[in-house]
């Protein structure tokens, strides 16, 4: 069994987790996680989040139906932050919205409705979704345990 690496936790012992959408590449969420729920969601492969109010774990739906089965976990570049590539039932946003990120319009954005690029405009409407890589986008090459590598 290969070595899970483990996320660089801050001074309170808490790292925090996006969760995006693995079909449509949306971010979905931001939580946070202290190691036990971070255990916890690589062997259950339900997303479990550390509360910071209420300072207790919860696994993501678990009084709404709104889950998360993650798919994939990733360490950003300095293991300070997590990734969770997730299947999202239902909406993510404890207010009843898609995502966290869109129950709230856009601060600011240059990008133009239909336009890639933008148009220069400055708008104050809901920024478009987030798109993953295509590469991102295509199905695991098995079904397996999550933490564990898979042998060539």
């Amino acid at each position: 069994m290969a070595c899970v690496p483990e996320p660089r936790y801050n001074a309170d012992g808490l790292v925090p987790v996006v969760a995006q959408d693995a079909r449509d590449g949306r971010v979905l969420m931001l939580a946070w996680m202290d190691a036990e729920a971070y255990r916890r969601t690589l062997a259950t492969r339900q997303a479990t989040y550390w509360s910071r109010s209420r300072q207790v774990y919860w696994v993501k739906g678990e009084t709404s139906g709104h889950r998360q089965r993650v798919r994939e976990v990733r360490l950003d570049c300095d293991s300070d932050a997590v990734l969770l590539r997730v299947d999202q039932v239902g909406p993510a946003c404890h207010t009843g919205a898609p995502t966290c990120f869109e129950a709230q319009p856009a601060v600011w954005s240059d990008l133009a409705a239909g336009s890639a690029e933008g148009g220069g405009q400055a708008s104050q409407t809901a920024a478009p979704a987030v798109t993953a890589p295509a590469e991102a986008n295509q199905p695991a090459a098995s079904a397996q345990p999550l933490g564990h590598a898979q042998e060539a």
